[in-house]
């Protein structure tokens, strides 16, 4: 037992854990603060509402697979030693190859699917490229191809008239069309699930969930996993031992981008959410964040760290109208942004820990369950 806690999983745990109490309680006293009589109420609302209701658990989960694939992204690239922070241009990418595959190509929503996939691998494969053969760095590249494939995918659905709903007998031109009026056979199955978790759910949860075991094998169980986190613990000695550094840099983004690909193709397959044309860019890709940090990288434990986010971005939209959106807004993104401190958080604890252990005399740690 006074081993369970020097051990990397448990403290992973236990900070992960107190990010989140921390970013609870900064998120209760900004509710005392704005609204002090109904400060306990939003609480319990923010707290409770995915598990008062089977239809607002459905949407837990309906919202949950999105954040678990784009943190599966980004958790995948840590794990190799590269921060993907382009996990937003991924997702964008992945979402329009998917709805032109359902929409324009009335293809079935498993095609869309892979499409969505091949979109997103392609388009983290180019900051691969740019890191492994010019050595320019992955975030730099991975920011500016974030705008570039808003852009495109903006101009291409506003020169595809077939995408836009106003081709389909919608007023709006900003949104693209509703895939149950284009084509239902790309909205992805129910499954009967409707019946008992609401009109949000579909296997879309279950794609993400399995998705993550599968990174969790490579990475664990095979030689191909061993290989990408040996360059990304140290790059120089992994070509030293024979490993082919640059292709495992380029596979790592690209399976990176594959993840979040599919992350939007899900999402915008549901038959529930249709792609907005804007100029911002899409948020899911970075909530993908602070998931994976939460996870520390970690493929199943994101599956847990998603489903958090998601949980509490549902409850908090419950607040309302004792309490502003804004404010709502605030409180997420506090309790998001102090959970991305996971990591630091788990540094100090394994630091604690670590000293105790050498102010323990060697006689006393074998007696003494504390050392």
């Amino acid at each position: 037992m006074k081993d369970f806690f020097r051990r990397r999983g448990t403290i992973s745990l236990l900070g992960s854990l107190l990010s989140i109490l921390a970013g609870l309680l900064l998120g209760f006293v900004l509710l005392l603060v704005f609204n002090p009589s109904h400060a306990l109420s939003g609480l319990s609302n923010m707290l409770f509402t995915g598990l008062r209701d089977m239809s607002k658990l459905g949407k837990v989960l309906y919202t949950a697979a999105p954040l678990l694939m784009t943190g599966l992204s980004v958790g995948f690239a840590f794990k190799t030693g590269l921060f993907n922070i382009g996990a937003s241009g991924q997702y964008t990418m992945g979402s329009f190859f998917a709805l032109v595959a359902g929409i324009q190509f009335q293809l079935p929503w498993y095609v869309a699917v892979l499409l969505g996939m091949v979109g997103g691998a392609v388009w983290g494969a180019i900051p691969g490229i740019f890191k492994a053969f010019f050595n320019v760095n992955e975030v730099i590249t991975a920011i500016m191809f974030n705008w570039i494939g808003l852009f495109a995918v903006n101009l291409s659905l506003n020169n595809m008239p077939m995408m836009i709903a106003s081709y389909w007998g919608a007023v709006t031109k900003e949104r693209t069309a509703k895939l149950a009026d284009a084509n239902p056979a790309a909205i992805l199955p129910k499954l009967g699930l409707t019946e008992s978790l609401g009109n949000y759910m579909n296997i879309g949860f279950f794609v993400a969930i399995l998705s993550a075991v599968v990174i969790w094998i490579i990475l664990s169980k095979t030689t191909f996993g061993y290989e990408l986190k040996a360059c990304g613990y140290n790059r120089s000695a992994s070509l030293y031992a024979g490993i082919n550094d640059k292709r495992n840099i380029i596979l790592s983004m690209t399976i990176a981008g594959a993840l979040s690909g599919i992350g939007g193709a899900i999402y915008y397959l549901s038959g529930t959410a249709q792609f907005t044309i804007v100029k911002s860019l899409l948020t899911m890709g970075f909530n993908g964040i602070p998931v994976a940090l939460l996870a520390s990288s970690n493929p199943v434990a994101t599956i847990f760290s998603a489903l958090f986010v998601s949980y509490i971005q549902v409850g908090g939209d419950m607040l309302q109208p004792e309490f502003a959106k804004e404010i709502i807004d605030i409180i997420i993104a506090a309790i998001i942004y102090l959970s991305a401190f996971a990591l630091l958080v788990q540094g100090v604890i394994a630091k604690v820990l670590m000293n105790r252990r050498k102010n323990c005399a060697p006689a006393a740690r074998e007696e003494d369950d504390r050392c």
